[in-house]
């Protein structure tokens, strides 16, 4: 998931995916500031899973929010909360697609999507209410 607001310098080279969940009850700040040109911070709330894009040396702090002050409660790195893109091989199955009983529709239903010069599938599952 590329970052919108604040995209990665240009000049950075080997970004990866990562995820970080705040396990606590308390509200947690994610920051990463030991790259330069970038400015990365976000609001983790209890229980919420942050996945996000940096360069492989980036070190995620994570100030955990006190009453009127926050505390650096960890500095990891982010190759340790680094996460793989899901190939198509993960996806595919020899079996025939499950069909929602209710709506009679396959319930992973396949959406093409078009990068750059090639279409690739989207797979999109759906959600099914078994009583």
């Amino acid at each position: 998931m590329a970052q919108i607001l604040d995209p990665l310098p240009p000049e950075q080279s080997g970004k990866i995916f990562c995820c970080y969940v705040n396990a606590t009850s308390k509200i947690q700040v994610a920051r990463i500031s030991n790259i330069p040109n970038w400015y990365f911070e976000r609001v983790v709330f209890p229980g919420q899973r942050l996945v996000f894009e940096a360069p492989k040396e980036a070190q995620l702090e994570i100030h955990t929010g006190m009453m009127a002050s926050a505390i650096l409660s960890d500095n990891i790195p982010c190759d340790r909360l680094a996460i793989s893109e899901p190939s198509n091989y993960e996806f595919h199955t020899d079996s025939q697609p499950a069909i929602d009983p209710i709506n009679k529709k396959p319930i992973v239903q396949t959406i093409n999507t078009k990068t750059g010069d090639t279409k690739k599938p989207l797979q999109v599952a759906g959600l099914v209410y078994i009583d």
